[in-house]
């Protein structure tokens, strides 16, 4: 039940400016080969985050993908802690092409209550995402830079 009332629904805005410099966008991570296990959730888009994040605390939602490892993680605080990378997972920034990539779970603190999960700039660019200066927004990335 407080799983349940920690996800914030999606409301259909492709990456909308919350506060200042924040965008928050809907996202879908479904495992792989389960597509019952499945996460739908808004999600800070942070292109300097090292890979989609997600809480521990949402880490059975999504039942056993089919490979995950531990890494130690570094952080701004200079903090060490440990996470687990899950994948391949199926990613889905709303208005954007799915993908599969790998999760990045750690443990998190909710703030007011809910988790802030983070979209990284891997993700972005493999959804053909990137962020609107001019609108404070996602845009369609039209071709994929190859140089």
């Amino acid at each position: 039940m407080g799983l349940q009332q920690s996800l914030r629904p999606i409301d259909g805005d492709i990456g909308h400016l919350k506060s200042m410099g924040r965008i928050v966008t809907p996202v879908k991570i479904e495992n792989l080969l389960d597509p019952s296990k499945k996460i739908k959730t808004d999600a800070l888009v942070d292109t300097g985050a090292y890979m989609m994040t997600l809480p521990n605390a949402w880490r059975g939602r999504l039942g056993d993908p089919p490979a995950s490892r531990k890494v130690e993680l570094h952080l701004a605080t200079e903090e060490t802690v440990e996470g687990e990378v899950c994948g391949p997972i199926y990613i889905q920034i709303a208005g954007f092409p799915c993908i599969a990539g790998e999760v990045l779970f750690i443990e998190m603190k909710p703030a007011d209550g809910e988790y802030e999960p983070l979209i990284d700039y891997i993700t972005l660019e493999q959804s053909q995402a990137a962020v609107s200066m001019m609108g404070h927004r996602l845009t369609h990335v039209r071709y994929m830079d190859m140089k």
